[in-house]
């Protein structure tokens, strides 16, 4: 048995963490609590993904054709299964978005009815909803609320708070009916997310089903693998050891991705589309 080399064993760790890093997870969404800001790369983040970069090119230059390969492929997977999560992470901050405008109309709407001044009710939500705390800063200082009300809608799931902003600035130009148009237009936004809840009740098979059928192949060779079979102990000798065998793999898992993706593509544009 030939000697196993230090470098064939950390040169892989080097990539997989490298490839990581550099296709790391998409930038989830801004969380409700917080208000919507420019992100921008410190130096310090563009300094590490240089370095980083620099040590992949290293181990590459190291690494085995099929030692490469493998490593490549983990870090794909690894890197497509983080941007799955950070979708699923911005689709429930969009989720509590709209359920904070919802919450928002109505907390509004109840302090107007008490006899407060706009600028007093706003600024009782944002001490339930911080998320608001920039449009009752503005108003507490004279300051444009509706545009700031629009400033805070750019993110999904806050797109409604662009009709406060309109009833607000229409209310402002009247003198009343802000209670008004703040109750009907939480009673909207109760029905849109009802309906948004029923259409994610009927993607959830589809979702589980892709899901199922992406994990079945290698459910199938690790059941095989631990019931001892020779044709599992085949398959992954297979897989892992010859070009075709590879490229198997390769192909096999970016369907199984692209089927992933895709699935979650069309929820999200359905979710839109309600």
């Amino acid at each position: 048995m030939r000697p196993v080399s230090p470098v064939s064993l950390v040169a892989p760790a080097l990539l997989l963490a490298a490839a990581a890093v550099l296709l790391g997870p998409l930038p989830a969404q801004l969380p409700p609590t917080s208000a919507p800001r420019r992100w921008r790369p410190p130096a310090l983040a563009v300094a590490v993904r240089a370095a980083v970069a620099v040590a992949v090119a290293v181990a590459a230059a190291l690494l085995p054709a099929r030692i490469l390969v493998l490593a490549g492929l983990a870090a794909a997977l690894v890197a497509g299964v983080l941007r799955l999560l950070a979708a699923r992470r911005r689709d429930r901050t969009a989720t509590g978005l709209r359920r904070g405008v919802v919450a928002l109309c109505d907390a509004l709407q109840a302090e107007l009815s008490a006899g407060q001044t706009p600028a007093a009710a706003l600024d009782h939500a944002a001490t339930d909803w911080p998320y608001v705390a920039p449009a009752a800063r503005a108003a507490a200082t004279g300051g444009d609320v509706p545009a700031a009300l629009r400033a805070l809608a750019e993110p999904p799931g806050a797109e409604a708070l662009r009709v406060v902003a309109a009833a607000w600035y229409v209310s402002h130009r009247a003198g009343h009916g802000l209670a008004d148009v703040l109750s009907r237009v939480a009673a909207d936004l109760r029905a849109a997310d009802h309906t948004r809840r029923i259409v994610a009740g009927e993607l959830a098979s589809a979702r589980a089903t892709a899901r199922l059928l992406a994990a079945l192949p290698l459910l199938a060779l690790v059941l095989a693998d631990a019931a001892g079979s020779g044709a599992g102990s085949g398959a992954w000798g297979f897989l892992l050891t010859q070009p075709a065998g590879l490229a198997c793999l390769c192909a096999g898992l970016g369907f199984g991705y692209a089927g992933l993706a895709w699935i979650e593509a069309l929820a999200r544009d359905v979710d839109r589309v309600v």
